[in-house]
C-alpha cells in the first residue's frame, strides 16, 4: 500500500520575506519532524531526542563536534534552520553557549512555536543576514569560539556572498587557535563548486579535511560534503572515529587527497563568487 499523501495546507506554515513557504511536517522517515522550505527538506528535529541526527551530513557534523575537546562549548552558527546542532550541542554539552544568526523572523517564530528549544537552553538566536551578523556579534567573542557552523541557505542554494575569501576570513576571527569552522557544502557533479568552496577556505584556515558520502565525494550524484577546517592540525586520531561513526558508505579526505581535490581550483572572492548549484526538484520527491 502506498504511503497516504498528507494535505500540506494542515501543516504549521510562515511566508518567509523571499514569498517561499516554511512548513513543518512529521517526519516521513522515523520519529521527528522536518522543517521544509519549498518542497526542500531544510531540517529534522527529534524533540524527544535532540541526539538523533537524522541528515546524513549533520550526522558527520555531530562526529566532528564530538571530537572536540570534552566540556561546554562557546558556539556560533550562520543559519538557523530546525536549530538541529544547537540542540544536539545543548543536549551532549551541558553549560554551552550559543550563538545563531538567522535572517528569517518568521521562521525564528515557526520554529519557536512548533520545536521548542529545550528549557534553560543557552541559545541565543539574532536576526539578520549571516554576513552581517558576524560583525554585530559581541565583541568578547572574538578569538573566543571553539566551533562556528556554516549551514545557510536561501532555498535549496548558498548565496553568493557567504562563500568567499573575504566571508571566511570574518568568521575566522572569531575562532578560538584551537577552534573549528564546520561547513555545509552542497554540490552535484563535477565538484565544481565544492572543490573551489576547499580551496577559498584552505585560503584562510590551513589545515582542512572534508567529510561525504564516497559517490558524493566522487562527484557522481549531488549530495552534501562538510568541510572541517581550522587554523591549528586537526588531529589525525579524529579519522577513524569519524569513519566508524558513520552514515556508511563514507569517505574522509585529507592531506594529499585534499591537494589533489582542490587542484586547479581559484578561491573565490567577493568579486566572483557564484551561489552554490541549484538540486533537481526530484532530488527531494517523496
Amino acid at each position: 500500500m502506498g504511503r497516504q499523501r498528507r494535505d500540506e495546507r494542515d501543516e504549521p506554515q510562515a511566508r518567509l520575506s523571499d514569498g517561499s513557504i516554511a512548513r513543518i511536517a512529521p517526519s516521513e522517515f522515523g520519529s521527528g519532524w522536518e522543517l521544509i522550505v519549498d518542497g526542500t527538506p531544510q531540517s529534522h528535529v527529534d524533540l524527544d531526542d535532540p541526539t538523533h541526527l537524522h541528515f546524513e551530513y549533520v550526522a558527520r557534523m555531530g562526529a566532528v563536534i564530538d571530537q572536540l575537546p570534552p566540556g561546554p562549548l562557546t558556539a556560533v552558527h550562520l543559519g538557523g534552520g530546525g536549530l538541529t546542532i544547537p540542540r544536539y550541542i545543548d543536549a551532549t554539552r551541558p553549560g554551552s553557549r550559543q550563538q545563531v544568526v538567522e535572517l528569517e523572523q518568521a521562521l525564528v517564530d515557526l520554529v519557536r512555536a512548533q520545536l521548542p528549544l529545550p528549557r534553560g537552553a543557552a541559545i541565543r538566536i539574532r536576526i539578520g543576514d549571516a554576513r552581517e551578523g558576524l560583525g554585530r556579534l559581541p565583541s568578547a567573542l572574538t578569538g573566543q569560539v571553539d566551533l562556528l557552523v556554516s549551514d545557510v541557505y536561501s532555498g535549496a542554494q548558498t548565496p553568493a556572498h557567504l562563500t568567499t575569501v573575504e566571508f571566511y576570513r570574518a568568521a575566522a576571527a572569531l575562532l578560538a587557535p584551537h577552534g573549528v569552522l564546520l561547513v555545509n557544502v552542497a554540490d552535484g557533479a563535477g565538484l565544481a563548486f565544492a572543490r573551489r568552496q576547499v580551496a577559498t577556505i584552505r585560503d584562510v584556515l590551513p589545515h582542512v579535511v572534508v567529510l561525504a558520502e564516497v559517490q558524493v565525494l566522487k562527484g557522481r550524484r549531488f549530495g552534501n560534503l562538510v568541510v572541517a577546517a581550522s587554523a591549528a592540525p586537526l588531529p589525525t586520531e579524529w579519522l577513524p572515529r569519524l569513519m566508524a561513526a558513520g552514515p556508511h558508505p563514507a569517505k574522509v579526505a585529507e592531506g594529499r587527497e585534499i591537494d589533489e581535490f582542490v587542484r586547479g581550483a581559484i578561491p573565490a572572492t567577493d568579486a566572483d563568487a557564484t551561489a552554490s548549484p541549484k538540486p533537481s526538484a526530484l532530488l527531494f520527491e517523496r
